[in-house]
């Protein structure tokens, strides 16, 4: 290489300088390439730091070097001597490529490229002088040094933006960045190889199939990385990078400190990582491993009985327990297990529907179904039967053969009428549809985990966050004796069941409305219309019933018609009336892509990703979101908050929850320059939460 370089420079190819334009030097150019140095803004004023570019037209055939050059070469470099006002420059390098070539591996640039600087200025406001005298090394089939001297001034005038703005832009936000939501991630990198380890294996995952994955390692003096193996997961969402490394005498790769740029078409990611030992997987890891998140599974499930999302089915838990005053422990245990079971089916139900999107390349979530308006117009009328149930109205009647399958257990409220341990299972199931619109404690975590691996650990996964849903049931009927210490079923229940109906019937209505969020007007008043027909249907059938039942159906049916009324007139009300966009209060719309250049300013973003079947996220907007000091925060320059509304079914805020490890809701997370990367905040907001967040991602 050096008697190469010494060759050309005899050859001596001299810069010719050309004419420039405004907010950039002249060109200086050569056979092989052109450079000069350009400025986003037209001046200073205002502003303590100036964009810059670094910008090289090179001819075809032609490269030059990232800041990590590989095998051979060197990166530009700039001496600032001469200038005047400036403080400090820092250069922010785009995603290179890979050159191959004789069995070296280089990295850098070829065509044009804007290598992005950013001069900070001794006087803000002040004039900008700038002399740099810039060396590169361009390669082809040879290599020649390419220098240049550049100058350029900008005065204390107003801070406009020049012709180069958008293309000094455009080459930044190719730069990578520690970022998450972005579609892509690294997981575990270990060294491998026998009998010493020679190799960084490299981990990743990803939202979308991989296309073609690269990374280039960076490391002290003395390391150098080739060309990686590349292992695809099944389904291309994984991949596992295995990088052939050469060490300095007596080093070691594992616990050294590893600068990794991830880059997959348009997707690209920065992260500095320590590297582990590769560890093998015994049967005693995996175990391990599966039983600890089995646990948080179980816990997932056991505290969604807690959650916000669970209180509409507050009524039928309270019935099936008071219904059991007295009995005898054989017809509760019995009861209770029916329940528990159709729980756990209907977990290994969603567990199979998740399968199925994810082996068709479908977004996959916890609670996605209540984004479909066919699913909540189903959910709509069997809330109104259950309601009508409840207040007294009818009785379900399941088909004989399938009340045969089950022993009857004595019914609520007085009837004669008998559930069987069929109802008891459809009950459990029902439960659990309504218990999922929202995430939990745990259950985030563990639903990451399932989502983002293979089939059986999604089934198994599932299966276990039911059991720890049906753990109170499970409880109950190990211990029937909790129920038959209960008041034995008499008159006092007619008003329990009619309270906990309208109940019921309230929880209709929101599922009314939040239908009426994603259809068009005329779908939404077809419902509406349709649910108080049916109201009507069930009274008048009512209406020669037991006297029980005659004496409740004029009340039933004046609550329920009113509940019903209510919610038609507002939901109609709200679809007809203008409505203030997010744009003109205090919270934007979500735009992923506005995050890292808000970031960069020294904003702090906080995001909130909702939907309007999301209870607990109405919950945490409530009591956090919408407290005084949150809004306060939000108020000032420096905090920017932005909303995804997850109502509807949209791939990039589910892309975008994925690359948190996320599938469900609520979501809310804090950037800043103290955390670019974002830091995911808990399920269930605390004023506290939200405020250490924001202070520590801004610091």
């Amino acid at each position: 290489m050096a008697a190469i370089l010494g060759v050309i420079m005899a050859l001596g190819f001299f810069a010719r300088p050309a004419t420039g334009a405004p907010g950039a030097s002249d060109w200086v150019s050569t056979e092989f390439a052109d450079v000069r140095l350009i400025s986003a803004v037209a001046g200073t004023q205002g502003q303590d730091n100036v964009p810059l570019g670094l910008q090289f037209r090179l001819a075809d055939g032609w490269k030059i070097y990232w800041r990590a050059p590989g095998d051979a070469g060197y990166p530009p470099e700039i001496d600032w001597q001469g200038s005047s006002n400036l403080a400090g420059m820092a250069w922010r390098w785009p995603v290179p490529e890979r050159f191959s070539l004789f069995g070296l591996e280089t990295y850098g640039y070829h065509g044009e490229v804007v290598i992005p600087i950013r001069a900070t200025l001794s006087q803000p406001g002040e004039p900008l002088a700038l002399r740099a005298e810039m060396n590169a090394l361009a390669c082809s089939d040879i290599c020649v040094p390419l220098t240049a001297s550049l100058s350029l001034d900008l005065a204390g005038t107003e801070a406009s933006p020049t012709a180069f703005a958008q293309l000094i832009d455009r080459f930044r936000a190719r730069v990578p960045k520690n970022l998450s939501g972005l579609g892509l991630d690294i997981g575990q990198v270990t060294a491998v190889g026998t009998p010493e380890p020679h190799s960084l294996a490299v981990s990743i995952q990803a939202t979308h199939p991989l296309d073609a994955p690269d990374v280039f390692p960076e490391a002290r003096q003395g390391f150098a990385f080739g060309k990686p193996d590349i292992a695809f997961s099944a389904d291309r969402r994984s991949a596992v990078l295995t990088v052939p490394a050469s060490l300095p005498e007596g080093s070691r790769l594992a616990g050294e400190e590893v600068t990794l740029t991830l880059v997959d078409g348009d997707r690209f990611l920065e992260r500095k990582v320590t590297v582990s030992e590769a560890v093998q997987a015994g049967p005693f890891n995996r175990w391990a491993a599966l039983a600890a998140v089995l646990g948080i599974a179980f816990l997932g499930g056991l505290v969604l009985n807690l959650m916000p999302c669970v209180l509409p089915v507050l009524s039928l838990k309270l019935v099936g327990a008071v219904k059991y005053g007295g009995a005898d422990k054989g017809t509760i245990r019995r009861g209770f297990l029916a329940s528990a079971a159709g729980i756990v089916v209907s977990f290994l139900l969603l567990a199979g529907g998740a399968i199925a999107l994810k082996e068709a390349g479908l977004a996959v979530g916890w609670g996605i179904q209540f984004q479909q308006p066919l699913f909540l117009a189903l959910m709509v009328a069997i809330l109104v039967l259950f309601a009508g149930n409840l207040l007294g109205l009818f009785e379900i009647g399941l088909p004989q053969r399938v009340s045969d399958l089950g022993l009857a257990a004595s019914g609520a409220g007085g009837h004669e009428g008998k559930t069987s341990l069929s109802g008891h299972f459809l009950t459990g199931a029902f439960a659990t549809l309504l218990a999922t619109p929202c995430s939990a404690p745990f259950l985030g975590t563990a639903i990451g985990f399932a989502l983002s691996r293979g089939s059986v650990e999604i089934a198994v996964v599932f299966l276990v966050m039911g059991l720890g849903l049906a753990a109170p049931y499970l409880l109950v009927a190990a211990l029937p004796g909790l129920a038959r210490a209960l008041p034995r079923p008499g008159a006092w229940m007619i008003w329990l069941r009619r309270v906990l109906g309208l109940a019921l019937m309230a929880t209709a209505v929101w599922l009314y409305t939040v239908f009426a969020a994603t259809a068009a007007l005329p779908d939404t008043l077809l419902l509406g219309g349709l649910a108080l027909v049916l109201t009507a249907a069930l009274t008048w059938r009512a209406r020669d019933g037991v006297p029980g039942r005659r004496a409740g159906a004029p009340i039933a049916l004046a609550a329920m018609l009113a509940v019903a009324g209510v919610g038609l007139y507002a939901t109609v009300r709200e679809s007809s009336a203008p409505k203030a966009s997010d744009v003109e209060s205090a919270w934007r719309p979500f735009d992923k892509r506005e995050i890292s250049r808000l970031v960069a300013e020294g904003k702090t973003v906080l995001i909130d990703v909702t939907a309007d079947w999301c209870l607990t996220c109405k919950v945490n907007k409530s009591l956090v979101l919408e407290s005084t000091e949150i809004t306060g925060l939000i108020g000032t320059e420096d905090v920017v908050a932005m909303r995804a509304d997850w109502t509807a079914p949209d791939p990039a805020i589910a892309d975008y929850l994925a690359s948190f490890g996320r599938y469900g809701i609520p979501f809310n997370a804090v950037y800043g320059p103290g955390a670019p990367g974002g830091v995911a905040l808990p399920e269930l907001l605390s004023l506290e939460a939200v405020q250490t967040a924001i202070a520590e991602a801004g610091n």
